[in-house]
């Protein structure tokens, strides 16, 4: 540690709400090591819709001040003690943990992974949470198979685009939902077969249209990441024996659902996040070789909107909210 620099650049809040609370700093303390620990020194930073939610509350932060992020890139810059023989310093790292928005992270070995030779730094930043986030619900949270109908809203975001693409190379058959006629046409070009103006049609209609594009059965799956404005006619679209994965809260979270629904259809209800399928290293391993593998052999493409510097975090944060944005945000320290 005696080579690195005392501080650094970072973003952190001191208390939770807009876009204000976000503070730039140049001089926050490089933070020291603990066992099983790397600090990686960031190359790219990814931008994730959950970093809103610890902003603003949603989520709240296990202390203050607090350094926002969940993703990144870069190389390990110093090894903890009992850190694991593949993370040695100089080593290319892609990582997920806290206190991301920054030049150097402390990260936990157990969620950080070299990146192989074929894989970029930038796209293996702007890669791993939602791409993951993306292959463990199409292999875990419901299963999908060859030729299965699935629906996957807000498409054109950072893990519906990486769903597109991953249902299209399993052999999936996707429709997919989006806000603008940009957003549909980018859905498409990544893997998405039929697609639907949700914001633009009612309930009825909408569950009208599914239903005629799957012969009357309804979709082996929906996986919504919009939350409070799609529940109800996502899952009304779910066929019998089907799965309801409810995986984020843009919309604002669902509230007051009565179980029973359920029984109708027999239907499955998941609400799962990432870290619970990937909780030790081996799972994380497992999971990230299969991905790098779909980037290499089937030509993934990695959607990145912009790389902002990190000083222009307001506005990265103001795009991201403001949902005009296509595929991932990127930070650069």
């Amino acid at each position: 540690m005696s080579s690195l620099p005392k501080t650094m650049k970072a973003v952190l809040i001191e208390k939770t709400g807009g876009t204000d609370v976000l503070q730039y700093k140049t001089d926050v303390p490089v933070p020291e090591l603990k066992e099983g620990e790397v600090l990686v020194k960031n190359e790219f930073i990814g931008i994730n819709y959950i970093d809103t939610y610890f902003r603003s509350g949603v989520y709240p932060p296990p202390s203050y001040p607090y350094i926002l992020g969940r993703e990144g890139s870069g190389t390990v810059a110093a090894v903890g003690p009992n850190a694991p023989s593949d993370l040695s310093v100089g080593t290319r790292v892609a990582y997920m943990g806290q206190y991301a928005y920054a030049e150097y992270v402390p990260v936990a070995s157990n969620y950080t992974i070299p990146i192989p030779d074929s894989i970029d730094t930038k796209t293996a930043a702007a890669s791993l949470l939602q791409a993951l986030t993306a292959l463990t619900l199409i292999r875990e949270a419901h299963p999908v198979k060859k030729g299965d109908w699935i629906l996957v809203t807000a498409a054109a975001g950072g893990v519906g685009l990486w769903l597109c693409q991953l249902l299209k190379a399993v052999g999936a058959r996707t429709i997919a939902t989006a806000s603008t006629e940009e957003k549909r046409a980018l859905a498409k070009e990544n893997g998405a077969e039929v697609l639907l103006e949700y914001h633009e049609e009612d309930r009825d209609v909408f569950v009208k249209k599914v239903l005629e594009i799957t012969g009357s059965e309804g979709v082996r799956a929906v996986f919504d990441s919009v939350g409070k404005s799609t529940f109800d006619s996502s899952l009304s679209v779910v066929a019998r024996k089907g799965s309801m994965v409810s995986f984020g809260n843009a919309s604002g979270p669902v509230t007051g659902f009565a179980l029973a629904r359920l029984s109708a259809k027999n239907v499955r209800l998941v609400r799962p996040t990432l870290f619970n399928y990937i909780a030790t290293r081996e799972e994380l391993k497992e999971a990230a070789e299969e991905l790098w593998k779909f980037i290499e052999k089937d030509g993934l493409n990695v959607k990145i909107h912009k790389v902002y510097p990190l000083s222009d975090i307001v506005q990265a944060t103001q795009d991201i909210e403001g949902r005009k944005t296509t595929g991932k945000l990127v930070l650069t320290p």
